[in-house]
């Protein structure tokens, strides 16, 4: 593949693709710069679009960022470039979180992750609606995990006791957030009506999934019931797939690293035709994060929790549009 230069439409391109990635409410937390003399794509945070009570120190926060540096990552590569990542480059600076040099071409280099991930970003969606019952092929699983490890993270499959005891941890999570009045009104921020055409962050109400979700699976319940119009309840899959997804550390390195692995590990289940939900509740609560280990403080730190299956695509969040970003 021959350097495409990085003109002004090459970059809207990769700003675009970076903002697809997820994030923790839709929050979009991240600024993106150019320098043009080092060619090197800056990634800040934004502080501003932090969570006071879900994320209070930012885990989450650089969970998503680096969910935009894999994006990035695979852009800049499906346009000829071999970025070269650096977590945390300025210590003097905390709020860079990466930055991404462009050299080369990715001809020469190894992108580390499958040539034919740009198409899925813009086709990757969470899905809060149930799935069916097909299993996942063990080809598959073991896919998904080779994509963890290539971010140096750990994806694991649980069995069918391991599972469930993972969603009673994820159900008490979510039972704390709804009943916890400063959690539920931070969660409603989040949500707009379809109508509001203007939203460009937060939650769609489409894509909350079928109302009392949260009774058959910890599916976050954004509107802390506020909204009875939401679906009809719909049974949900009664073996559901669960992925652990882990960090052998628990540093403001190793959650970038973590947010690359869970973009990595949806782009791979994306091509694949597989759906997958988030079940991040129990993060945000120190003691239910350490309960996700079997054996707490011993088998890795948990990141995220991912529901996987094949069902229905999930409708699309709004995003900020790239010059908004900067």
């Amino acid at each position: 593949m021959r350097t495409v230069p990085l003109d002004a439409v090459t970059l809207e391109s990769c700003i675009s693709a970076a903002v697809a990635a997820p994030s923790i409410y839709n929050t979009q937390p991240w600024r993106f710069r150019l320098d043009p003399e080092t060619v090197a794509l800056e990634v800040r945070a934004a502080p501003e679009r932090g969570l006071r009570h879900a994320d209070p120190v930012g885990r989450a926060l650089h969970l998503s960022v680096g969910a935009a540096v894999f994006n990035l990552r695979v852009t800049t590569a499906h346009f000829g470039w071999a970025p070269v990542v650096r977590l945390l480059p300025d210590p003097e600076d905390p709020g860079v979180l990466a930055s991404l040099r462009l050299s080369g071409t990715a001809q020469r280099h190894t992108a580390g992750h499958r040539p034919d991930l740009y198409p899925m970003i813009w086709r990757r969606h969470s899905s809060r609606f149930p799935f069916s019952g097909r299993p996942l092929p063990p080809s598959i699983r073991t896919e998904l995990a080779d994509a963890a490890q290539t971010e140096g993270a750990s994806l694991t499959f649980p069995g069918a006791d391991e599972t469930a005891r993972l969603l009673r941890v994820a159900m008490a999570a979510e039972h704390r957030n709804r009943t916890d009045p400063d959690r539920a009104m931070e969660s409603r921020r989040w949500v707009h009506r379809d109508r509001d055409d203007s939203a460009d962050v937060g939650v769609p109400q489409a894509a909350l999934g079928p109302q009392d979700a949260h009774e058959q699976l910890p599916m976050r319940d954004f509107t802390a019931q506020r909204h009875p119009e939401r679906l009809p309840a719909q049974p949900f899959e009664s073996l559901p797939v669960v992925a652990l997804l882990t960090t052998g550390h628990d540093r403001r390195s190793d959650w970038l690293r973590a947010g690359q692995a869970l973009e990595h590990v949806l782009l791979v289940a994306t091509a694949h035709g597989v759906r997958a939900s988030l079940l991040h509740q129990p993060m945000e609560w120190p003691d239910l994060r350490r309960n996700l280990s079997p054996v707490p403080d011993l088998t890795g730190h948990a990141q995220m929790l991912i529901r996987l299956g094949y069902g229905p695509d999930g409708p699309a969040t709004p995003r900020r549009a790239s010059d908004q970003v900067g």
